[in-house]
This record gives C-alpha cells, sequence and structure tokens, in this order.
C-alpha cells in the first residue's frame, strides 16, 4: 500500500491588487475541495472518483470560471470544456462545446466509460449527455450578473480577457492594449484564466487527473483550449497525474501535461525535477502553471505566472493553500 495526495487549482495568474475578500474566499473554496478529496481518500475512495468528486464541487460554485460561473463567448453564451483520464490504462474521456450539462467533468467521465470515443464536442456531446440522462440545465444557470459586466469590458476594450474578473489594467497601470503579452500574435491581458482541475494518486498508487473550464471572455464561438485536450491541459500515467492552467495556447503547443511524464520516464527523474524542467523550458514566451502528483504519493505545485490558486494534501498530515509562491 502506498500513500495517497491530492491537489487542486483554481487557474495560475492572479491579480497584484485582488481584494483581500475575494483571496479568502478563494482560499475557502480550495480548502473545502481539499477536505473533500482527503475524506475519500481516508475511506479509499479511487483516484479518479475523487478527481470526478473534487472537480464537480469546484464547476457548482460560481467562484472559478469553470461550470456555473464559466466565461463568457462573444455572444454571450457560455461553451464549456472538460477532461478526465485514468493513469492506470491511461484511460480518458474529453467534451468542449457544453452549453446545457450541469457537471461537464461527469460528462467527460461518461466519454470515458460509455462511449467508444475518446473525445466528443458541441451537439453530438450534447446528444451523448440526454442518452446518458446526466442532469440539464438552461444556458442561463452559467451566466452570473460579474460576468456579463466583464463581457461589456472586454467589448468595450476590444480585448479577449484572460481573468475576466480584474480590471483591464496591467500591473504596471498599462492599459490592455498596451500588454506586452501576446496569443499567437495578438495583445491580451496579463492574466490567466481561473480553470479548475484536480489530481490526485491514492493508496493503490493510482493516478488520475481532470480539468474544466469555460475558457476565455469573449472568446469566439468554437474556440477550443487546452483543458479538454489530453497531453496538454490534461494527462495521467502510470507514473504521474497532470492538470494545467494558463495560457492555453501555449500549453497546446509545448503539450504540457504529458511533456511531465515523459520526462519522468525517459529521463528517470523525479516529479519535482520534471515539473521544473517542463515550466522552464517547454513553455517558450506563454504563461501557465500546473499541478502533478507521482504514485510514490509525491504533490508538486508548478508555474512562472504571478501566481497561482492552489492546494494540496498528503496522507502524512501535510495540507496547504497558497496563491503566491
Amino acid at each position: 500500500m502506498g500513500k495517497w495526495a491530492i491537489a487542486v487549482h483554481g487557474g495560475a495568474g492572479i491579480d497584484p491588487n485582488l481584494p483581500v475578500e475575494r483571496q479568502e474566499q478563494a482560499k475557502q473554496l480550495l480548502t473545502r475541495c481539499l477536505n473533500l478529496g482527503v475524506a475519500a481518500l481516508r475511506s479509499n475512495v479511487s483516484a479518479i472518483d475523487v478527481v470526478e468528486l473534487v472537480v464537480r464541487e469546484l464547476e457548482t460554485d460560481p467562484l472559478f470560471n469553470s461550470g456555473r460561473g464559466s466565461a463568457l463567448t462573444e455572444n454571450g453564451t457560455v461553451e464549456m470544456e472538460a477532461s478526465i483520464m485514468d493513469g492506470t490504462k491511461r484511460r480518458c474521456g474529453a467534451v468542449s462545446g457544453i452549453t446545457t450539462v450541469k457537471n461537464p467533468i461527469s460528462l467527460a467521465r461518461l466519454v470515458m466509460d460509455k462511449s467508444p470515443h475518446s473525445y466528443l464536442a458541441f451537439s453530438g456531446a450534447e446528444e451523448f449527455a440526454r442518452k446518458q440522462g446526466v442532469e440539464t440545465v438552461d444556458n442561463d444557470y452559467f451566466v452570473t450578473e460579474d460576468n456579463v459586466g466583464m463581457l461589456k469590458l472586454a467589448k468595450e476594450a476590444n480585448s479577449i480577457l484572460f481573468d475576466y474578473r480584474v480590471p483591464l489594467i496591467g500591473c504596471a497601470g498599462a492599459a490592455v492594449n498596451d500588454s506586452p503579452l501576446q496569443m499567437n500574435g495578438l495583445p491580451i491581458s496579463i492574466y490567466a484564466p481561473e480553470t479548475v482541475g484536480c489530481v490526485v494518486v491514492d493508496r493503490e498508487g493510482r493516478c488520475a487527473a481532470g480539468t474544466s473550464t469555460g475558457g476565455l471572455m469573449n472568446k469566439m464561438m468554437g474556440r477550443i483550449g487546452d483543458s479538454p485536450l489530453i497531453g496538454a491541459g490534461t494527462y495521467a500515467s502510470e507514473l504521474c497525474g497532470v492538470s494545467c492552467t494558463g495560457e492555453g495556447e501555449a500549453i497546446i503547443r509545448s503539450t504540457l501535461a504529458r511533456d511531465v511524464s515523459a520526462v519522468m520516464e525517459y529521463k528517470g527523474v523525479g516529479l519535482q525535477e520534471a515539473v521544473d524542467y517542463v515550466i522552464k523550458h517547454r513553455l517558450d514566451e506563454g504563461f501557465a502553471g500546473l499541478i502533478a502528483v507521482s504514485n510514490k504519493g509525491e504533490v508538486v505545485c508548478g508555474f512562472n505566472s504571478n501566481g497561482m490558486f492552489r492546494g494540496c494534501a498528503t496522507e502524512d498530515g501535510f495540507m496547504e493553500v497558497a496563491m503566491w509562491e
């Protein structure tokens, strides 16, 4: 029997001027989700079941950018995406373009368990959800008043917002259009989206990972980020489980989550060294972060942004919830 470990995240990149109240709300939610996962692991619930359980909780709370509270498209609607992976046999499921399913992570799990495929999107994913009898709601359920206001600001600035809950002003007070950061050559604001994720290793040494998001505020209809892409935003193997967050296009180009496992496998290094390597050498000019666990019960968080909402706990009694370095 090995030792379990769990980590959760609520997005990489944090406004340095984020109100203290908002910081405390984020810490409380991450702590609640950690405690939920820890209780399940103490009851010998499997890693994949714990990942789904915790991400569902994150999707249901409107604080972060997944499920209810998701970022809005250019048309003011919500298109969500999620993925989940069981490292034992590298089984996986993913969905994109979800508009009515209350918990996209559970639909991704059903794609893995109840379909012959690994990835379903848009109308096909919605039809599959209806056939599986999952809980659905009107798209308005996911839309919050705060997000409607932030979309208005984004349209006025003609910008895609990363963190849609902070002002359209950079750290040094520069307007967003003056930001030196770019996505595929176009200027963007400086903060990463509050995607959510969870990674778990259970007492049997089984690793699993899951990621869920609403994407970018004011994104083009049909845009797909890294979160549902196996190997980019999510990956799990016999060695580790990884969930990423941040600049989706950079994560996709670097196949960031898979690279952690590959570095461990091909270079024969431990989890910490593998995470440090990919964060330093694989993101080019992109900004992102990740959480990871190994089959030995290790847990690591890494990022090159100015912060990341994260929490982790181990069977040894260690628990931490943090935002900054």
